[in-house]
């Protein structure tokens, strides 16, 4: 009952943060809405990996935690070097 009910949980999580990455108004919005995807993601593999008393999924989970890092720390130096270049008056070219 626990494991369906965190299942859920998570699953609407993701589904609210495909909901963001659509509609997100600014990328600063799509990228904290990747990253809570990618972490809904790995909760509902760890869920998973419960209910089955598994171990071999942590691999994975490693993975996709490893690269939801990269991404958010990628677009963030992508979102200062653009406020950077529009504080500054250089224009960009879009």
């Amino acid at each position: 009952m626990m494991i369906a009910l965190a299942a859920a949980g998570f699953a609407i999580a993701g589904l609210c943060a495909v909901y963001r990455v659509v509609r997100g108004p600014s990328l600063a919005d799509r990228v904290i809405a990747v990253e809570v995807a990618l972490v809904s993601l790995a909760g509902g593999i760890v869920t998973d990996a419960t209910n089955r008393d598994s171990h071999t999924l942590l691999a994975i989970i490693t993975v996709i935690a490893l690269v939801g890092l990269a991404g958010t720390f990628a677009a963030s130096r992508f979102l200062e070097r653009d406020a950077e270049r529009s504080a500054s008056g250089e224009r960009t070219t879009r």
